[in-house]
């Protein structure tokens, strides 16, 4: 895959098939979207090419702009990847381009810069200043400008359509395994290992502290999940905290920690990710160190009953 910016020189192409999109978290329905433009590109022997923003646009024109990503840009880029489309090309998103109206960007972008010959849209698909371009609008320009269109339905999961907003939901409640339902795939994390107070090694249970990529990754509800982790090319499996630490420090930053299973090894400033599997209970604060190690004891039991099962 070729990845170009607005900084990058591009050669127009000829028969391009093209989706655009911020396509926060590449779920199902986005999937739907890029294996019907890949089936499209490969009928009329043209290149599969996806149009993204950086940063994401909402946080270009919304005030109180707060929201939490699924997929940072590296993840997203990973996905696309291994999914072989041809081209992703980001747009670089702000102010003055948020004023363009969906007649400006169809006519500069798909068509003058990019060669547009067929446009493959979500069911919902909104685009230009105000967000007034829809599928109609597509249409209606697709004929003066010769491209084609294809509108994509939604993907949906016992009856409900698949969202990114219902993805972010569910993994504020909690419910990892919704959320990797509706994604296709577990939903991620991936930080550098940084010190920690060392408590969980004093415990007898030594933890790898996170620090997060990307500050505007979404995190799921406080408490124990069981989670398969990736160090070094090396997979291994284990139980992450997500909390305050309440029965010794009760902190106001929020920390990210993991006990690896079955691993002894110094991993201080390397790159580790983890795969979200599922939600043991909530953190809890404990009368004492004892109680504690109780009952990380019995997360331990309850994740090693679960991977056997998965290994199996």
């Amino acid at each position: 895959m070729k990845l170009y910016t607005e900084q990058d020189k591009y050669s127009k192409q000829s028969n391009a098939v093209v989706t655009v999109g911020t396509f926060d978290g590449l779920h199902r329905g986005h999937l739907q979207i890029m294996g019907t433009m890949k089936n499209i590109a490969k009928k009329i022997n043209g290149k599969s090419i996806v149009i993204t923003f950086n940063p994401h646009p909402r946080s270009v024109v919304s005030q109180n702009y707060d929201l939490k990503l699924l997929t940072t840009f590296d993840e997203k880029k990973r996905i696309l990847e291994k999914i072989e489309i041809d081209e992703l090309i980001v747009l670089n998103f702000t102010k003055e381009f948020s004023q363009l109206t969906s007649d400006q960007f169809i006519k500069n972008y798909l068509v003058d810069k990019f060669g547009t010959v067929h446009m493959v849209v979500g069911h919902d698909h909104k685009f230009g200043k105000d967000r007034l371009g829809d599928e109609d609008k597509l249409r209606e320009l697709g004929r003066v400008y010769n491209f084609d269109v294809t509108a994509v339905p939604p993907e949906t999961n016992d009856g409900e359509i698949i969202s990114s907003t219902k993805i972010r939901n569910a993994l504020y409640e909690g419910n990892v395994e919704k959320a990797n339902l509706l994604l296709g795939r577990n939903y991620t994390f991936t930080g550098r290992v940084v010190q920690g107070a060392r408590r969980g090694r004093v415990l007898g249970f030594p933890t790898a502290n996170m620090k997060l990529h990307d500050i505007n990754k979404a995190i799921p509800k406080k408490g124990v999940y069981i989670v398969a982790c990736s160090c070094e090319k090396e997979s291994y499996y284990g139980i992450m905290n997500i909390g305050y630490r309440p029965t010794f420090e009760d902190r106001t930053e929020l920390v990210i920690e993991v006990h690896i299973l079955n691993f002894n090894k110094d991993i201080y400033g390397k790159e580790l990710s983890v795969d979200f599997i599922k939600r043991l209970r909530d953190e809890k604060k404990f009368e004492s160190k004892y109680d504690l190690i109780n009952q990380i004891e019995e997360d331990k039991k309850k994740a090693l009953e679960l991977i056997n099962v998965l290994v199996s």
